[in-house]
């Protein structure tokens, strides 16, 4: 078996693997400006254009889970090329062509390419050393294009050309950078990708492939969960601030905004970091203190104490998920676990407002703080004890000539 090993990053490694993961998950960020652009150009009511996005939205996961394999094999740079154009064709066409039942297709479609794009931009990053600043940095970069194309896409106009002719060129010039995506793990010569049955990394003392398996899955899984209790809250965010909190749409639109500011701060940090602080002990913190902004948040009655708390909470939710990616990628550097990781997050995802809708209605907004805050503890210790597990792994792929421990010295390993 060849031993599998993680790469430097590169700026030409950086571009291709950054750009292919931000463009297969911006149409997530976009969604508010797509449907508007959907029911000024198309004439469908809010109901269908929201469909259509949420069935948009289930196909990139569900691809992405589903081309796992090829994106963590020989075949990543193939499939990259063809989601990002199937991607580009599928909104491309849903810009250009205005007739409804053709259009919603199309984006269909796109989503379909996204999910391979996603698959292979997760796996990518796995390949580079370093998992936390790799991730830190990704998270930023994703955060500053998907703020830039926020504030393009209105002046341009709020259109369905615009909406989506952006982000079919998006994927049309990252095609021509998938040249430079690092290659996955050397295989043994015969097969043809790696395997579900064993590992391509050498394993550290004590560890299993069955050991990594388990913790790989259950992290998908838990990831899964986690998303289900973070976008409830920001789908519910609204109604509940004005309901609950007294908050204005002056004072909504403040909040939007400076979460994503705390999000760029959150991985500009990260990204300074790297891996002073180690997985752990921050990936504990962060959920701990992501249970009590969200309780804080249901359980805050005046507007400024909820805007205070929305924004911190949206800062934390951004570094925690970085780690996240982080832990997914370290535990396998042929991107084994980080390339679902993010199918798995929109499936949680797309649940979020039925779930946050639900049980607010049922229970209340105090009550759903509760529930929220024990999401969020009772994943923590299955989550930390994971990001243990991905460290080790992570020392034992360490390229050779590299000391695993050298990039460690100055770092929290627990």
């Amino acid at each position: 078996m060849t031993a599998a090993v993680r790469v430097p990053l590169t700026l030409g490694r950086g571009i291709a693997t950054f750009s292919v993961f931000v463009v297969g998950y911006i149409t997530a960020n976009l969604i508010p400006l797509m449907i508007i652009a959907m029911v000024e150009d198309l004439g469908v009511t809010q109901t269908v254009a929201g469909a259509v996005l949420t069935g948009s939205l289930l196909a990139t996961a569900l691809v992405c889970l589903a081309t796992t394999r090829w994106a963590a094999g020989r075949s990543r740079h193939l499939l990259g090329r063809v989601s990002l154009v199937v991607m580009a064709a599928g909104f491309g066409v849903a810009a250009l062509v205005h007739s409804a039942p053709i259009a919603c297709a199309a984006i269909i479609v796109g989503g379909i390419g996204a999910g391979g794009a996603v698959a292979v931009g997760g796996a990518a990053l796995a390949a580079l050393n370093n998992p936390n600043r790799v991730s830190g940095i990704n998270g930023l970069v994703n955060r500053t294009a998907v703020t830039g194309v926020l504030a393009l896409i209105p002046i341009l106009g709020l259109h369905m050309t615009n909406a989506f002719g952006i982000v079919a060129v998006l994927a049309l010039a990252t095609v021509f950078t998938i040249t430079w995506l690092p290659s996955a793990p050397a295989v043994d010569e015969g097969d043809d990708e790696p395997s579900a049955a064993h590992t391509r990394t050498p394993l550290p003392q004590g560890v299993t492939d069955k050991k990594l398996a388990v913790a790989g899955f259950s992290l998908l899984v838990l990831f899964a969960i986690w998303a289900i209790g973070e976008d409830s809250l920001w789908a519910v965010s609204g109604i509940m601030g004005a309901e609950h909190a007294s908050l204005t749409e002056q004072q909504m639109g403040l909040a939007l905004s400076l979460s994503t500011a705390g999000g760029i701060a959150a991985a500009l940090v990260l990204t300074a970091l790297g891996s002073r602080l180690g997985r752990t002990v921050p990936t504990a913190v962060l959920l701990g203190l992501g249970a009590a902004l969200k309780l804080g948040s249901c359980l805050a009655a005046d507007s400024t104490t909820y805007l205070v708390l929305i924004i911190a909470w949206n800062t934390v939710y951004a570094a925690a998920f970085i780690y996240v990616v982080a832990i997914a990628a370290a535990l396998d550097p042929s991107g084994r676990w980080s390339a679902p990781l993010l199918g798995t997050y929109l499936v949680g995802s797309a649940f979020a407002p039925l779930f946050g809708t639900l049980v607010t209605g049922a229970i209340g907004y105090v009550a759903f703080g509760f529930v929220l805050a024990g999401i969020s503890l009772a994943l923590l210790v299955p989550i930390v004890w994971i990001a243990r597990l991905s460290t080790r792994t992570e020392q034992a792929s360490a390229s050779p000539g590299q000391d695993p421990a050298a990039r460690y010295t100055t770092s929290v390993v627990v």
